[in-house]
């Protein structure tokens, strides 16, 4: 593939509304894109305007997801500055997101793990990453 080609992370939710205020107030996205009743579906894209990925967050119509199905879903995000890497766990914090021990240690080291509403989980890692 491309290096230009566009990675969208889609799952579904039960909290549309709640989980794209989280993650505008906790990560600083901004919505791209939102489809309302396309073929009893609810949809908002979220993240940066000129990032070449962003999240998708749907919601099926009379349709019951639940949570998250283990606790090893999440998102890593690399902070190598200390300052804002605190400054994204306060605004993480502040969105509702809940700071917990991580399911993999690994990523308690140099990191925390935080869980959204619906049990996915986001780590920030302040470190660089290895790949």
């Amino acid at each position: 593939m491309k290096k230009s080609t566009i990675l969208r992370i889609a799952r579904p939710t039960d909290n549309l509304v709640e989980i794209t205020d989280m993650y505008c107030q906790g990560l600083n996205f901004a919505i791209l894109g939102e489809f309302k009743d396309h073929d009893d579906f609810d949809g908002i894209m979220l993240g940066h305007p000129n990032y070449s990925w962003h999240l998708e967050f749907t919601h099926h119509h009379n349709t019951y997801v639940g949570k998250a199905p283990t606790k090893d879903n999440l998102l890593a995000f690399y902070i190598e500055n200390e300052l804002e890497w605190q400054a994204q766990i306060k605004s993480m914090q502040e969105a509702s997101f809940i700071l917990l021990p991580s399911y993999n240690p690994y990523w308690d080291k140099h990191g925390k793990t935080f869980e959204d509403i619906d049990g996915y989980r986001v780590v920030l890692q302040n470190s660089a990453s290895e790949i």
